[in-house]
């Protein structure tokens, strides 16, 4: 057993010091406001980085935050002003809902549809799970 900690001890002292980063982090929203419309510019890399299409990100924004807007030129343009704050917990909850996998937490995730049914498919542990559709 004394082996055991000594061994334990030595790993622990070798791992890298500092702060621990995740492996998965989504590009914080770069918004603007101009007379009634915010316009996230980049829309088009938060949706390339965690890999949905974006008429079904743009669509579960506009519903979350109760405005209608339009994609013009990978920027999303909301019909409000919103504080970027805001747009970021909105972006967070479409993560967790349609990205993150639920048993394994990682986000190697795809959206497939099989009939009427929208299933979330994790690639890294095999786990899938029904969606609810809009």
């Amino acid at each position: 057993m004394d082996d055991y900690k000594k061994l334990l001890e030595r790993a622990r002292k070798n791992l890298p010091q500092g702060e621990l980063r995740e492996r998965f982090e989504v590009p914080k929203p770069v918004s603007s406001s101009t007379g009634k419309q915010t316009v996230v510019k980049n829309f088009g890399e938060i949706s390339s980085y965690i890999r949905r299409d974006q008429k079904h990100f743009s669509k579960f924004l506009f519903k979350e935050l109760a405005l209608p807007g339009n994609i013009r030129n990978n920027e999303l343009v909301l019909q409000g002003k919103v504080s970027s704050y805001i747009i970021e917990q909105r972006i967070d909850a479409y993560v967790k809902q349609f990205v993150i996998c639920s048993e394994c937490r990682k986000p190697d995730t795809s959206l497939k549809k099989e009939g009427n049914i929208t299933v979330l498919k994790c690639e890294a542990c095999g786990a899938r799970k029904t969606i609810k559709s809009d």
